[in-house]
């Protein structure tokens, strides 16, 4: 399950922005926002105090990590990928122009994003649902765009399915390379500092002026809910 919820999710936005084509992007801004208090719930509750228990017991081995400072570079590597992705971690895709070929950058960068997002899941099972759960509306989002800007059909089955793996592959890395335990916590505290700045952005971007309303308060206490039982 590992390996199959965040590939499923991908997959299962992608058919949704195919056949079903929503348009309400009100619903969608809903479901964004759901995902990201879901997805931080489960980093603050989960993730966060397992690694600095993980930093503490190493540095009783004679092993020391700055937790805050892998997380502070979380936080700053995934502002750089945002500046060539513009923001498609959360949702923030925009503009009408017709594409003819591979947008390489967006690719890239939302490859590189979606590995490292795979190397907790190795250790904590329950992420894989709040994976998923975020890149379901983010799959969805993309597609359509990339079916309005007229990109190749083939294109566009190339990069979603390419994206829909990145995840599960950076969960088998983590899982089939030893070698990485060593640096666990230090990759770990970047992830985290990735999945903070991803979640936080979703939840404050996901309505007009940055204003709250009920429906999105209600979304948003409903996935801290939800992770309190996960």
């Amino acid at each position: 399950m590992n390996y199959l919820l965040p590939l499923l999710s991908v997959l299962l936005g992608y058919g949704i922005a195919l056949v079903i084509k929503p348009e309400k992007k009100k619903n969608l801004k809903l479901l964004l926002a759901f995902s990201g208090a879901f997805l931080l719930s489960l980093t603050v509750m989960h993730l966060l105090p397992e690694v600095y228990e993980a930093a503490h017991h190493n540095e009783k081995n004679g092993h020391t990590a700055n937790v805050g400072i892998f997380i502070m570079v979380g936080i700053l590597f995934q502002i750089i990928l945002e500046f060539f992705s513009k923001g498609a971690e959360h949702g923030h895709v925009h503009g009408h122009e017709e594409m003819h070929q591979m947008p390489w950058l967006l690719f890239i960068s939302l490859c590189i994003h979606a590995l490292l997002e795979g190397f907790p899941v190795s250790h904590h099972h329950d992420l894989a649902i709040g994976i998923a759960i975020h890149h379901l509306p983010i799959a969805i989002i993309l597609t359509s765009f990339f079916v309005n800007a007229k990109l190749n059909k083939t294109v566009i089955f190339i990069f979603m399915v390419s994206f829909a793996f990145m995840t599960p592959i950076g969960t088998m890395i983590a899982q089939y390379l030893p070698a990485l335990n060593m640096y666990y916590t230090e990759i770990t505290a970047v992830v985290i500092g990735i999945l903070f700045h991803i979640s936080s952005t979703i939840i404050f971007e996901t309505s007009e002026g940055h204003k709250f309303n009920i429906a999105k308060v209600s979304m948003i206490i409903l996935g801290i809910i939800l992770a309190c039982f996960v």
